[in-house]
């Protein structure tokens, strides 16, 4: 492994917000968005308790430590490397002055590290107790209200059947790595979660399966309010589509269905509930999801950010609130995560542009709404 306190700022760093066509990108009458970082392969985001916003990477194989410019100026940003030459550690998750960080078959843990960001530590390894397989390998983490550090694991292939204490599942641990458990089972890649602020009930994406056609099965939206429930995989997908090869073995009855179906191979990833106050009131505790974008369908679908409306373990609506990455059948980005920042914007990470952007709306300050 190699650390650094690499500053990426200016031209040296990849992208620039001249050369995207942000025109493209349709909102809601009232909001803005600009780039303002540049960070390349982008995925994951957290922010640190000073205001650092650190940003994982897959392709990349580094951890980003970003402090934002007053100004939003994406020149003005200061990009430093903290950790690198890791097998795609797409997850990022702060707590206790620490960043833990993902690898594939582990977590690790950088101490005290926003009084350290121009000469990280050594990295501390949490846990290595997660299997090496590259495939739906890198993993989202994030700290649940329980104190405990969730980390999923995607199945190791496209369709089978594998052992469940081990994969397709939503593991977690306590924050020094014991402890480690299955909180939720038949989970085939879930690459975005968080937990309801009021009820504190975990909410997840998930991604379907290939291989079905264009048109099935679609992406997922779970909620998981307990420990213990089996989302499906891989005897059923979407919650009523039987697997042709394993779907004799249980039926769809046997299992939680989703709460909302995202679409067929949109590839929903970072999904985050709107906390802040600067969005209109009915924003508030609504899901923000980052849709990827779909890679095997002969009609590409996806490239857009998906806002859902929940009622207790319930969907009461499901839109578009972002959309115009995708142009015909060219896709000039791709939402990876969001984020709520400190003052209520929405950050949105780009994994292929390599940008963070900035979703503002323009009104005055929004009072708190009631979901």
């Amino acid at each position: 492994m190699i650390l650094a306190g690499i500053s990426m700022t200016g031209a040296g760093a990849a992208g620039g917000q001249d050369a995207l066509p942000l025109d493209t990108i349709k909102l809601p009458a009232g909001f803005s968005i600009a780039v303002v970082a540049r960070v390349p392969n982008a995925r994951e985001m957290t922010w640190g308790a000073h205001g650092t916003l650190f940003v994982g990477s897959r392709e990349a194989g580094k951890v980003y430590a970003v402090t934002l410019a007053s100004n939003d100026d994406p020149d003005k940003a200061r990009v430093r490397v903290i950790a690198s030459g890791l097998r795609q550690p797409a997850g990022v998750a702060f707590r206790d002055g620490a960043l833990y960080f993902s690898a594939v078959d582990r977590i690790l843990r950088l101490d005290n590290i926003e009084s350290a960001l121009d000469r990280p530590p050594n990295p501390v390894v949490v846990s290595d107790h997660f299997p090496a397989s590259g495939s739906h390998g890198w993993k989202f983490i994030a700290f649940g209200p329980d104190g405990k550090l969730y980390v999923p694991v995607g199945a190791p292939c496209n369709i089978c059947e594998p052992d469940p204490a081990r994969y397709a599942n939503i593991m977690r641990m306590n924050a020094d790595g014991s402890g480690l458990e299955v909180f939720a089972r038949g989970v085939r890649n879930s690459v975005g979660f968080d937990w309801h602020p009021k009820t504190g009930e975990l909410w997840f994406t998930d991604n379907g399966r290939d291989a079905l056609g264009d048109d099935v099965p679609s992406d997922e939206l779970n909620h998981a309010p307990r420990a213990g429930l089996h989302f499906g995989y891989p005897y059923c997908h979407a919650g009523s589509i039987a697997d042709p090869e394993f779907g004799s073995k249980h039926p769809c009855s046997a299992f939680t269905p989703p709460v909302v179906s995202l679409g067929p191979h949109v590839a929903a990833l970072g999904m985050r509930f709107y906390t802040g106050t600067s969005f209109p009131a009915t924003y508030r505790n609504r899901i923000f999801v980052a849709e990827h974008g779909s890679w095997n369908r002969s009609r590409k679908i996806g490239y857009r950010i998906a806002v859902v409306t929940v009622d207790g373990g319930r969907a009461t609506a499901s839109e578009i609130f972002a959309q115009g990455w995708l142009q015909g059948e060219t896709a000039w980005g791709r939402p990876a995560d969001v984020s709520v920042a400190p003052d209520g914007s929405l950050l949105v990470a780009d994994d292929t542009a390599g940008v963070i952007y900035r979703i503002r709306h323009n009104g005055a300050t929004a009072p708190t709404g009631n979901n």
